[in-house]
């Protein structure tokens, strides 16, 4: 295995990531797998860390075909796949329901992991998009969309593991992809770790606490 869990592959991930220690970075981790990993590179970039929260628009009869995504921000940013939604017969109001529905429950999750911590500033700044590796890259490429649309200097993306065949339409989002091992023979990320168990709730918590701007009189 080439992990032994989340916390290894985020020490490995930063010693990847060391030229940019103190070089006004901020760590974006993809809940709930990506922030174990993350913490690891954003303390030793000597860096913030924030979430980017990433939900899948499911087509109503079939919740895990999707027909979109959207992730959160100030202005949420929505990316369509209309060859999903024609072939579903999906009407636009429909389609909306449902992203509304995913909205809102992004915005719970903001409050549940962050309560009302105020998002950290990316432009103008190295943004390094963390995740615990790369399945089918659609949750991945929506969220360096939604990335780039805060204008950072530079956009980085940086995962563990990822499929070989999904490296080039990251390449097409990012400024750089620093991915320590990739397969063409995928299967799924859980296969490259020794200890894959899921990251909780409170996990993501406690972690994000210990990032907390420290508060200002």
């Amino acid at each position: 295995m080439p992990f032994a869990d989340r916390t290894d592959a985020g020490r490995k991930l930063a010693q990847a990531l060391a030229a940019y220690k103190d070089q006004h970075v901020v760590v974006l981790a993809l809940p709930r797998g990506g922030v174990p990993v993350a913490a690891e590179v954003a303390e030793a970039l000597h860096a913030p860390l924030d979430l980017i929260l990433v939900r899948k628009i499911g087509v109503p009869m079939q919740p895990e075909l999707a027909m979109g995504a959207v992730v959160d921000g100030a202005t949420p940013l929505i990316v369509r796949n209309e060859e999903v939604i024609q072939l579903a017969g999906i009407e636009e109001a429909e389609f909306k329901m449902v992203c509304s529905r995913e909205l809102d429950e992004i915005e719970r999750r903001r409050q549940r992991y962050l309560g009302g911590r105020a998002r950290i500033e990316v432009a103008g700044r190295i943004a390094v998009v963390v995740d615990d590796g790369i399945a089918t890259g659609a949750t991945t490429r929506a969220a360096l969309r939604a990335t780039r649309a805060r204008k950072p200097k530079k956009l980085i993306l940086a995962v563990p593991v990822a499929p070989t065949e999904s490296l080039p339409a990251m390449k097409a989002e990012a400024d750089e992809v620093v991915c320590l091992e990739d397969y063409e023979s995928f299967g799924a990320i859980g296969y490259y770790y020794s200890d894959f168990r899921q990251t909780s709730d409170q996990e993501v918590i406690d972690t994000l606490a210990r990032f907390a701007p420290a508060p200002t009189n």
